[in-house]
């Protein structure tokens, strides 16, 4: 993944987030919706997301240290799980709470808000056009997505994608999407039948659909924080490119991403038994050198030459 393609989309999504969370705050001022308080939440959540996918892309540039000699790649799913774990608790928990004190308030009887306010009407145009800027970031993503997952499934980008930025900006748009529906829906059928349930059930539906989201980005980013190989076109074109003149096969091969864009390769080498070492290193040396063109993100490669003790048993 590209990182401007990664940070247009982050962009636009805090943008559109910033700005329709004051929306919102406003339209539950105007009628105590619950729905309208915890898609306000939500957006709140959002925009923080947004930053801190922001600023782990940006602490994700600094230097190798001593301390640190593979740099700073990882910090960028760091942040992203930390991303999971926000719109889990803030967004996700808070409007499930929301929308069953909404339900219980109503069963006992508690006059609805919505309906006792004069700016019921408010809400409808703050959704409105919340789905409409919300469509516009959701767009963002799919543009910026579409150009670096290739024949992939939009399924296997999100599960295999190395770049954690777009997978998440995806998901949160589509659940924002989906919620503006929902509280869309909760508003509408509580000012139809003037019954104030509709707002809490719409609004619990929207916390378990934040929910569900943020743990599917846990689980696809903790598979990036405990270390994820190459992908398989990685893995054949590094194989390729290391097998030649100089070495004669690959004795076995391991491959790990240190960052998104940043991969290390570890191979045993099988060279012949009777070169000398000089010769060895200067087969080493080209051998990383198809690599890195190859594939230009390895750029940590360590490998060992030996003999294969099979061919020299069969010899």
């Amino acid at each position: 993944m590209s990182a401007g393609g990664g940070t247009k989309a982050i962009v636009a999504a805090l943008g559109a987030n910033a700005g329709i969370a004051v929306t919102k705050f406003v339209a539950f001022a105007l009628t105590g919706s619950s729905s309208m308080l915890a898609e306000g939440i939500h957006s709140v959540a959002d925009s923080g997301n947004q930053a801190l996918l922001l600023v782990g892309g940006k602490r994700a540039t600094r230097k190798a240290t001593p301390q640190h000699p593979f740099g700073f790649g990882r910090e960028r799913y760091i942040y992203a799980f930390i991303v999971s774990i926000v719109l889990f608790s803030v967004g996700g928990l808070f409007a499930v709470y929301e929308g069953y004190h909404k339900i219980t308030e109503t069963l006992d009887g508690h006059p609805n808000d919505l309906l006792a306010s004069k700016w019921w009407w408010v809400p409808l145009v703050v959704l409105t056009i919340a789905i409409a800027l919300e469509t516009y970031s959701f767009r963002t993503a799919i543009v910026e997505s579409n150009a670096v997952r290739g024949k992939s499934s939009w399924k296997s980008f999100v599960r295999n994608a190395k770049a954690p930025e777009l997978p998440v900006v995806l998901l949160e748009d589509l659940a924002a999407l989906v919620g503006l529906v929902l509280a869309l829906f909760g508003v509408g059928l509580t000012l139809v039948t003037e019954n104030g349930i509709y707002d809490g059930i719409f609004t619990v539906a929207i916390g378990v659909l934040l929910v569900i989201v943020a743990i599917i980005l846990a689980l696809e980013t903790k598979s990036l924080l405990l270390g994820e190989s190459a992908t398989d076109e990685h893995v054949k074109a590094i194989e390729n490119a290391l097998v030649g003149e100089e070495v004669d096969h690959i004795i076995h091969m391991k491959t790990l991403h240190l960052g998104p864009e940043e991969l290390m390769v570890a191979a045993k080498i099988a060279v012949r038994h009777d070169e000398t070492a000089a010769e060895i290193a200067r087969g080493i040396d080209k051998a990383e050198a198809r690599v890195r063109a190859a594939v230009p993100i390895a750029r940590v490669i360590y490998l060992e030459p030996d003999i294969d003790r099979a061919d020299a048993a069969a010899k």
